[in-house]
């Protein structure tokens, strides 16, 4: 017998806290349900296509590409098509580790959509602040990123509450140890732009790198 389906009901923010922002990238990418998606890492690559993000039918949504000459510096996140949706770059000289997201592959200033940098100096668990372009004051952050990376269990909330906007699953795969690839899931709630959230596995991802 199937159970009816009922979608997960869409986080809304507490007093005093900003609304939550539910197209950051584009609307195309928020959707009324929520949005399960497996990412999945090649091991062994050095800089161009790194991640794979498929939805359940195994149907490729995202890529992820660098450059030889930035190394860990740059990614492009580009859809199933090839096109440059967005360019993610480490800012250089700041003590949080601040990266920057920008449309297409553009780097200007005009083009950034948000800026990511570490809570604190020294951290020994994921725990981001991520800041829209229009919060220029960054005195509260718009997003913010807990977890452990390594054992694939961050969550995204929406700005300093307990709203849970997005989280990821450990999956392990006979696939994923054969082939080397670090398999996780992806659950995005309604209404949520999931290019963003991936985005953030993809600046998560580096920046557990350079920890390494």
């Amino acid at each position: 017998m199937a159970y009816p389906y009922y979608p997960l009901p869409q986080p809304s923010a507490p007093p005093n806290m900003p609304a939550i922002p539910n197209v950051v990238i584009g609307p195309q990418f928020c959707a009324p349900y929520p949005v399960d998606l497996a990412v999945m890492k090649k091991v062994m690559t050095i800089s161009d296509g790194n991640f794979a993000v498929t939805d359940m039918n195994n149907n490729i949504i995202f890529k992820v590409k660098g450059s030889l000459l930035t190394l860990r510096d740059r990614r492009v996140l580009i859809d199933a098509a090839n096109n440059p949706l967005v360019t993610l770059r480490r800012k250089i000289m700041t003590a949080h580790d601040r990266w920057q997201a920008f449309r297409g592959e553009s780097t200007e200033t005009k083009d950034l959509i948000f800026t990511l940098k570490r809570s604190s100096l020294i951290q020994f668990k994921a725990n981001l602040d991520v800041f829209l372009a229009n919060n220029t004051k960054e005195d509260v952050c718009d997003f913010k990123v807990k977890g452990s990376w390594f054992e694939r269990s961050c969550i995204v909330y929406a700005g300093e509450s307990n709203n849970i906007v997005a989280q990821m699953h450990k999956k392990h795969t006979v696939q994923s140890i054969v082939i080397g690839k670090d398999n996780f899931m992806v659950t995005v709630y309604p209404n949520i732009d999931y290019a963003f959230i991936v985005a953030l596995i993809v600046i998560l991802d580096e920046i557990n790198g350079d920890d390494e």
